[in-house]
């Protein structure tokens, strides 16, 4: 077994022959980081507790690279938790549109009302009432504090464990309760008791530049000299990788009725996927979707028989989606849209501020390529 390597619940860090313990750890990253960390990211320029709270969220299951410019949208709309909270979901959603899993948006819109009516607007600078907020867990709200108030907190995201499990040699998946735990126990013991700002960040920017899943660049790397993943030539290895499953596929077919520049679009529930942005009447299969549509073609309706157009197939963390647009043209109706959720004709040329998600985006792009310019 590696020096250092769990072995029955226990850490065995004294034997680690000529290896540095962990006190040797946060010294070394905070003089990596002073001389080669990121700095200048929009939220680092001006560290309040809501632009690092926007940011911390944001960069949940998202790269650097592609927050920033939302990150700059988003505070330029929203520029503090009042404008936030008094804002309608519906353009919160907009402004979210394209950074996927959109339960972070609704979590921040919610999260902020509660800032403006429980905390008078002031984000919060207790632990306890920020990791009381919807969509706040104890590594972010750690985040928050350490980099937004200087404040010691442990911290344990997807970066930050990848760090810890290479540099502990820990078995064991990180999702697992026993390992989450361990893995707690030594990113408290290497946080340092001073410069927590600078800490928070510099181990997060390890794992996100050097520490990577995959080419991790440990001849680059700061901490290497201690690393027991490294030290038994078993870096790839660790963490631990999640038992493997099948990924489910699920079908839907979306209907896509047109008029005069304009296309029908109506609101999805405000929980589950993409739940509260705006999007084509979905049914589990083309009959259902041929029915709503029979049914919607009664009356002073009169619909074109509708086409089938390509297939879009759009991936989830969980399961993958493949949607059939079953296209029909309104030739004639009486005003009224189909019975069900709200709903509204969406001009495709003068769009209104929706929340959309991707794969919507794309067709109505695809739709609007296709309208003539009035």
């Amino acid at each position: 077994m590696p020096p250092g390597t769990r072995r029955a619940g226990q850490w065995t860090l004294a034997v680690t022959g000529s290896l540095p313990g962990p006190e040797w750890f946060a010294p070394r990253l905070l003089e990596w980081f002073a001389a080669a960390g990121r700095t200048g990211l929009p939220w680092q320029v001006e560290r309040t507790p809501y632009r690092v709270w926007i940011s911390e969220v944001m960069l949940q299951q998202t790269q650097v690279a592609t927050v920033v410019p939302y990150f700059e949208r988003f505070l330029d709309r929203f520029p503090d938790v009042r404008s936030l909270a008094d804002a309608p979901l519906d353009l919160v959603l907009h402004e979210w549109s394209g950074l996927g899993y959109y339960a972070r948006a609704r979590n921040l819109h919610r999260a902020a009302e509660i800032v403006r009516d429980a905390h008078g607007g002031e984000f919060p600078r207790s632990f306890a009432a920020v990791v009381a907020l919807p969509g706040i867990g104890a590594s972010t709200a750690g985040a928050i504090l350490a980099l937004a108030l200087d404040e010691r907190h442990a911290i344990l995201d997807g970066n930050v464990k990848r760090v810890l499990a290479r540099w502990f040699a820990v078995e064991g998946s990180p999702g697992s309760t026993q390992t989450g735990k361990e893995l707690w126990a030594l990113s408290e013991r290497v946080t340092p008791p001073d410069r927590a700002a600078a800490f928070t960040q510099a181990i997060m920017d390890l794992g996100a530049t050097l520490c990577t899943r995959a080419n991790p660049g440990c001849e680059r790397c700061p901490v290497a000299a201690g690393c027991r993943a490294r030290v038994a030539g078993r870096v790839l290895d660790y963490p631990s990788a999640r038992p493997a499953r099948a990924r489910p596929q699920r079908d839907v077919v979306w209907l896509v009725l047109r008029r005069e520049g304009a296309v029908l679009l109506e609101q999805r529930p405000p929980t589950g996927i993409w739940g509260g942005l705006w999007g084509f009447p979905e049914y589990s299969s083309r009959d259902l979707a041929e029915a709503a549509l029979a049914q919607f073609n009664h009356g002073e309706h009169a619909v074109a028989p509708a086409s089938v157009a390509a297939t879009i197939s759009h991936s989830f963390s969980h399961f993958d989606l493949g949607i059939t647009p079953l296209i029909a043209v309104v030739q004639r109706e009486d005003g009224r849209v189909m019975e069900g959720p709200a709903q509204t004709w969406y001009n495709l040329r003068a769009p209104a501020r929706l929340g959309l998600a991707a794969p919507v985006e794309t067709l109505l792009r695809a739709l609007t390529d296709d309208t003539p310019a009035p």
